[in-house]
């Protein structure tokens, strides 16, 4: 079976890899020219797909990394895993998913199956993409949707034992789709409609960012009384039932829980229906950098200008490098902004905005956790003695009491 992923990112190599694996000939295609030629020579910066065994799938023919759209064409299966991020004010943006959409309507002669991995709203499969691809159903192209669920560098949970959610707007072209991703995934849950499926994917991140605010304004609830929250949070994670810790951060990052919400909410008011809570949580914790940057300069007692300040790990995540949405760069623009001299070390990420990663360095005057790689090696500010305040969202102690 000959399979085309639209998209190479993070979701469209990590469905590429899996489908490749399990025998299927693959098309992984995107517009970006500089990552489809290091894909071809095997190197690619997205976590657990190995180099090597890249290659051995491109030499079998059994995966072809490509910008030409022309190949993508006479599949079975299309396969649409492209960014669906927010615009400059914060709105939904699917334009990629437009333009993968109307790229399969001129391609697409006959019958095939489209299963869109791209997160949207509910609604988006059968309102948006079907219009687009087939509008008059004369190619009796089948549609379904299975919500991508991609944890970057994640060694428990991959593609293959992550259950996926999977539905599509007819029987056939569910049971199609779920024959499809039987050979990848060990658990596939069948919902009643593809509009469940879409937003189950919203509601999982939506849970996280509710639930991450709720630490968040916990941790501005302990500064004002004088308790910590990370303890707080530890002891009543001891609880067996009904709870799940959530630690607090400088804000959220990544291609999720930042961005996911927002669908959900504008849907919502499209319908009429309010959503006070979630955007509330969207709400504090956008705006915990700037709270955090103040509860330093209050901790200090002094004005930030002229500090020398190192960040250690700007990544959204630890062990991954990538930068989407990361809170750490505006904290780290806030800092510029007040006059601090800013630096930062990250092994993983290594250059980002033409700067580039520096070792951690004890000639400073603070130092952030932000994002602790394991590779961090923090001796240097532990041996002399320099002021650190950890911001990072974990139980860990790296050798200094949490600061949020």
């Amino acid at each position: 079976m000959r399979v085309s992923v639209i998209g190479q990112g993070y979701v469209g190599l990590t469905i590429a890899k899996g489908a490749a694996a399990a025998g299927y000939e693959v098309v992984g295609y995107d517009i970006d020219q500089q990552l489809i030629t290091n894909l071809t020579m095997g190197k690619t910066y997205v976590p657990g797909i190995n180099s090597n065994q890249l290659i051995e799938f491109i030499n079998k023919k059994l995966y072809i990394p490509t910008n030409n759209p022309d190949l993508i064409f006479n599949s079975e299966v299309y396969i649409l895993a492209v960014p669906t991020p927010l615009d400059h004010n914060r709105l939904t943006d699917l334009s990629a998913l437009r333009s993968a959409a109307d790229l399969l309507s001129k391609g697409i002669t006959g019958k095939c199956l489209v299963i869109n991995e791209s997160t949207s709203y509910p609604g988006t499969l059968r309102n948006f993409l079907k219009p687009i691809i087939d509008p008059k159903s004369e190619l009796n192209v089948l549609f379904a949707v299975a919500p991508e669920r991609v944890d970057p560098g994640n060694s428990q949970w991959d593609l293959i034992n992550t259950p996926r959610v999977i539905s599509g707007l007819t029987k056939e072209a569910t049971d199609y789709a779920i024959d499809f991703y039987s050979k990848i995934c060990n658990s596939i849950h069948r919902t009643e409609s593809a509009e469940i499926a879409e937003a189950s994917k919203l509601f999982e991140n939506t849970f996280r960012q509710v639930n991450i605010a709720l630490a968040n304004e916990f941790s501005l609830i302990a500064d004002k009384i004088g308790f910590s929250s990370h303890e707080a949070i530890k002891a009543a994670s001891t609880k067996s039932f009904g709870f799940m810790p959530f630690y607090p951060s400088i804000g959220v990052g990544g291609h999720c829980i930042p961005i996911d919400p927002i669908y959900l909410t504008e849907c919502s008011k499209k319908a009429g229906e309010k959503t006070p809570l979630i955007d509330t949580a969207n709400e504090i914790n956008q705006d915990m950098n700037s709270k955090v940057v103040k509860r330093i300069q209050n901790y200090l007692k002094e004005d930030l200008r002229g500090l020398k300040i190192q960040v250690a790990g700007i990544s959204y995540k630890t062990e991954v490098s990538d930068m989407r949405e990361s809170p750490a760069i505006l904290l780290m623009e806030q800092l510029e902004n007040l006059g601090s001299l800013v630096s930062w070390h990250d092994p993983v990420v290594k250059s980002f905005r033409n700067k580039q990663s520096e070792p951690i360095n004890s000639d400073i005057d603070l130092g952030l956790i932000v994002t602790p790689h394991k590779e961090i090696d923090f001796s240097a500010w532990k041996k002399t003695g320099i002021q650190v305040l950890d911001l990072s969202a974990n139980s860990v102690n790296f050798g200094w009491p949490k600061f949020l």
